[in-house]
């Protein structure tokens, strides 16, 4: 699904909103995906090293939305490699935000797919199949709820409270 926006415009637009439904992620992501545009619904899933939520998410039909990983900030283990970028990708998921680590550079490269994370390693995580799905999260200090919208672009990323629409310039 192509989307029009620029996180700037977006900014610019909502930058006298101080009521918490227009949040702007830290600086601290970094793409991976093949895709650097991104934006849809939020799903949430809260994990601590360990993808098993993550897979079941990216498994099944994403509809153009957006998977936020809530991985408490760990960067000792990856928990979206080549594979899931792949799963994602193809059961049409927008993009993938990982407060937490990737792995499988170039295969993330090749997924039609966006995907951000705070950094790489190579280490994958156990499967225990702990953690929590469609929950609030806090990522990177920022609250972030299911149905919320995210867009990310090269310029950051904005969580709106629901869809926003520019005007025509």
């Amino acid at each position: 699904m192509p989307v029009n926006f620029q996180t700037c415009d977006l900014c610019d637009a909502h930058k006298s909103e101080d009521g918490g439904a227009f949040r702007v992620l830290p600086p601290v992501f970094h793409h991976y995906g093949g895709l650097r545009q991104f934006a849809g619904p939020v799903v949430t899933v809260k994990c601590f090293e360990d993808n098993s939520l993550v897979k079941q998410a990216v498994d099944s039909a994403g509809n153009g939305r957006v998977l936020v990983v809530d991985g408490g900030g760990s960067l000792r283990k990856a928990l979206v490699g080549g594979n899931l970028a792949a799963a994602a990708a193809r059961n049409g998921w927008a993009g993938v935000v990982v407060d937490g680590c990737v792995r499988d550079v170039a295969e993330l490269r090749s997924a039609e797919v966006g995907i951000m994370a705070l950094g790489l390693m190579p280490m994958p995580t156990e499967k225990r199949g702990e953690g929590q799905k469609d929950v609030a999260v806090m990522v990177a200090g920022v609250p972030v709820r299911p149905g919320d919208w995210l867009y990310a672009d090269e310029d950051g990323v904005v969580v709106t409270q629901g869809p926003v629409h520019m005007a025509a310039s």
